[in-house]
This record gives C-alpha cells, structure tokens and sequence, in this order.
C-alpha cells in the first residue's frame, strides 16, 4: 500500500544519483535495439529466404527460437542478476548479442541463422529485465522513477515500430545481413558507456543457487511459449500444441511449489499475493495480447489483402506505435493528479475501443484503412496509458531485493500476452475468414490454399493473374477483412475485463508515484 507523503526536499537530493538520466539514455538505447530486433527480421526474411533457401521446418525456427529462447531464459536471468549483478548481467548479455549478431551476419546455412538467433534470444533475456532492474535502483524519488518507465515503455513502443521501417531500407539497399550487422556497433557503444557509467546493484539475499529451478522453469517456460506459438499456427485439432501446454503446467506447478518451500527462491512468486502487483501484470499481459493479435492480423491484411510491401505496411502500423508513445510520457502526470485505478482503468477502456471500432464500422461499410488507422491510434493511446502505470505498479509493488524477478515477470507477459493474441486470436479469424469465404470455381490444392489463410489465397491469386486472379483476391480479402474484427472484438472484451478488475480491485489509496518514508 502506497500512501500520499512528502519528504524534505534536501533528504531527496543527498539520496538521488547524479548519473541517473546518463543511465537512462545507455538503457533507452539498449532496449531500443533489442525491441527492433523483434520486428527487423519480418522485412529481412523474404531476402534471407531467398539466399539462405532454408526448408519450411527451418524457417518456421528462425522467426521462432529467438522468443522461445527469450521468454525460456526470463525468469533465470532475472535471479541471476539479483544475486550475480544487473551491471554485469546487462553487460554480458550485451556481449552475448553482439557475438551472436556477428555470426548471423556471416551466415552461409540457414541452421547458423537458426543458431545466431537463439544466441540472440540469450543475449535478450539477460538484457531486458536488467533494464529495469537498474532503473529501479537509479531513479530512488518515485516521481522520476515513473517518468523512466514511462521512457522505458515509449522506447519499447517506437523500436518495434522502427524495427520494419529501417529493415526495410536497410535490406533493400544492402541485403538481409544489414539487419543483423546494425545490432553490433549499437551493442558496442552500449557495452563502453556501460562500464563507465551504469552502477553495480544486486540483492542483499544470499543463498544456495537453484539449478533444480532453473531446470524446471526453463522446461516450463519453453513448453508454455512453444504451445501458444504452435497452437497459432497448428490451430485446436493439432495434438502438438496441447501436449506442450501440458508439460508446461506441470513444470510450472513444480517450480512454483518449490519456490513457495525455499528460503531465497530463484523467483519470489509470493510477489502475486500483492492484489496490486498482480493486476499490473495482468493489464500488461491483456494489453499485449490486443496489441500482439492486431499488429500481426493487420499487417496480414495490409501485406496480402491489400498488396503493400513489408516497408509499406510497416509504416501504415505507425499510428499504434505513436500513440502509445505519446500516452506513454505524459501518463506520470496523469497519475500524479488521478487515482492510479482510474487512469489505467482508462487506459483500458480506450484499449477497447480502439479494438473495436474496426467491428462498430463493419456494421455500416467496407472496413478501409482510414477505419483502421483510427483503431490503430486508439488502440496505442490506451496501451500506452494502461502498461505504462502498470510498469510503475507492479515494479513499485517489489521489495528492492526481488526486483529482478519483478522485471522478468513484466517481460514474460509482454513476450507470452504477445504470443497467446497472435495463437488464440490469429486462429479466431482463421475460423471465420474460412467460414466467411463463399463458393468459387477452384479445385484440388488450389482451393485448400485459399482456405488454408489470406497469404496462401493471395498467392494462388498471384498465380491465376488477370481479371479471374484479381476478382479472387477481392472476394479472399472482403472474407479477411469480415473475419478479422470478430477477433478484435474479442480482444476488446479482454481488455473490458481487465479494466474492470482494475476499478474493483486496485486499492484507491494506491500512490507508487509517491516516496515512501
């Protein structure tokens, strides 16, 4: 519980770090890469297919192993860097990336690529968490510290969205290696100024290290990101994706109850019997499962539906990215003057909105792009505003020495709210676009391509040509387009749900943006 108190303003100043906003900006650039490596590869892909000619079984784990790696990792790198060093976490992961960076970058087999870019996902999961780790430890007066996250979610926002645009014109001019050779010379700045000015802080907590942890919630958490991506891919008739969700709640059930048993935990999952703690992370969780669903379904029917190239579609998304960057820094004021419940109990509010609109549209036209630039929009301002004050919640909601595990579990519901929109939503608008498409003068494999989804419909289009390919397109898009608002819809009574439990749950005392005594 936060109360609203003041402290003496000469107490506040022998308190706070000099180099806090240096500190800021080494982290700001850091996460600023690692978020456009998470999008960069969606432009650099058909270029690297085309060289590398990598199988279907190959492709699917070069755009994979990266998030399976990363979310596999979180949890572990968040103990360790409580109990080895965040600075020093940081600073290897970094090394990490770069070293992995290298090798993509000389690639000659796709299995290298595969290779390089679960490096990566290594170099990732020791990297993101640190972030706000040592951001919790710099930024000491709770006003600054929200107005850091509030940078941290902004930089997180813009470098996803930067990802496709500056991959796109980096590998039209200089080949799909350019995407990965970018991370090595941003990894090397962010190493050198890291060491001079990034402060050392880890967890007053000793104890035995928990391997038999780190074995059961990697196990797990591979097992949970790999059933969601699979499920999304294979849809519900698919065994595959059930079995591994199964193994993942059994792994995750064990490593929970020997967590609960340990006096020094690897991770202190007694953090989600904080009421606060845990509806913050379910906010980030919901919002990123709307945000994950629409970014991948939308750049689907900008890309198939709608004939743009990847860069063209990249900058048709922008009104997301943009609008949660700019709620993203003007929401610490807004939680200054505002109980905490209510503005991200907005935040949500204008989530759903934004996730609907497409839908509320459908009812009395052909839904266009100006409809879903709107959506777009919104969508990013209530995202903005909604995971920005949970970051401040749930991270002020952990005890110094825990913090580390509070910062893998925020990455681990943007990663798995990401993954489980594009699983479950991707394969609700499947279900209808299949549904939705009428009869047509096709047989055999052609006609399972065009039910099978949008791309493979799109491409049979590109086959037939002429007035019969272009009438198929038309008819395979209006299906898209009619079966992709449903699943918004749905987003949006996700988001509904999270904002109520926000306003019913959220103590109304709450003040993480006030200093404590």
């Amino acid at each position: 519980m936060y109360a609203p108190v003041s402290r003496p303003a000469a107490d506040l100043t022998e308190r706070l770090d000099p180099r806090r906003w240096i500190v800021l900006t080494i982290l700001s650039g850091s996460l600023l890469l690692i978020a456009m490596d998470t999008t960069i590869l969606n432009v650099a892909f058909p270029s690297l297919v085309a060289d590398l000619q990598p199988g279907s079984v190959e492709q699917l784990w070069i755009i994979d192993v990266y998030a399976l790696a990363l979310s596999g990792l979180l949890v572990t790198a968040g103990g360790l860097g409580d109990r080895w060093g965040r600075k020093r976490l940081l600073l290897v992961g970094f090394g990490i990336f770069a070293f992995a960076s290298l090798l993509a970058v000389f690639a000659t087999e796709a299995w290298h690529v595969i290779g390089a870019r679960a490096l990566l996902g290594v170099g990732g999961a020791a990297i993101m968490p640190s972030t706000l780790s040592i951001l919790r430890d710099v930024f000491t007066d709770a006003r600054e510290r929200a107005f850091a996250y509030a940078v941290w979610a902004a930089v997180l926002g813009g470098g996803m969205a930067l990802g496709p645009i500056i991959g796109g014109l980096l590998v039209q001019d200089h080949g799909w290696q350019s995407a990965f050779l970018l991370n090595i010379p941003i990894a090397a700045l962010v190493i050198g100024f890291g060491l001079w000015f990034l402060p050392e802080s880890r967890s007053a907590r000793s104890g035995k290290w928990d391997w038999w942890g780190v074995g059961q919630s990697i196990v797990g958490m591979l097992a949970l990101a790999g059933g969601i991506k699979q499920l999304g891919k294979s849809g519900v008739d698919d065994p595959m994706p059930w079995i591994l969700l199964a193994v993942a709640a059994v792994a995750l059930t064990v490593f929970v109850r020997r967590q609960l048993r340990l006096e020094v935990p690897l991770l202190q999952v007694r953090l989600f019997a904080n009421r606060s703690f845990s509806l913050a992370a379910t906010a980030i969780f919901l919002g990123m499962v709307g945000m994950g669903a629409v970014l991948f379904l939308v750049t689907q029917w900008f890309q198939y539906a709608q004939g743009y190239t990847p860069l063209q579609a990249g900058l048709r998304l922008l009104p997301a990215p943009l609008g949660l960057i700019v709620t993203s820094m003007t929401t610490p004021a807004l939680m200054q003057r505002f109980p905490i419940r209510h503005v991200m109990g907005v935040g949500l509010v204008a989530m759903a909105a934004g996730l609907a609109l497409p839908w509320v549209v459908q009812r009395f036209a052909e839904v266009g792009y100006p409809a879903f630039a709107v959506a777009l929009a919104v969508l990013g301002l209530g995202v903005g505003v909604a995971t920005t004050v949970a970051s401040v919640t749930l991270m002020a909601a952990a005890p110094t020495d825990d913090v580390g595990g509070a910062a893998a579990i925020e990455e681990t519901c943007y990663e798995l709210g990401a993954a489980m929109g594009v699983a479950i939503l991707g394969s609700l608008a499947t279900v209808l676009y299949t549904a939705n498409l009428p009869s047509f003068d096709l047989t055999g494999q052609a006609a399972d391509k065009v039910r099978d989804s949008v791309g493979e419909a799109a491409h049979v289009a590109d086959e037939i040509g002429g007035p019969a390919g272009k009438a198929l397109l038309d008819t395979v898009s209006h299906a898209y387009s009619t079966a992709v608002t449903p699943a918004f819809l749905v987003a949006a009574g996700l988001a509904l749900a999270a904002a109520a439990m926000v306003w019913a749950w959220i103590p109304r005392d709450l003040r993480p943006t006030e200093n404590a005594h």
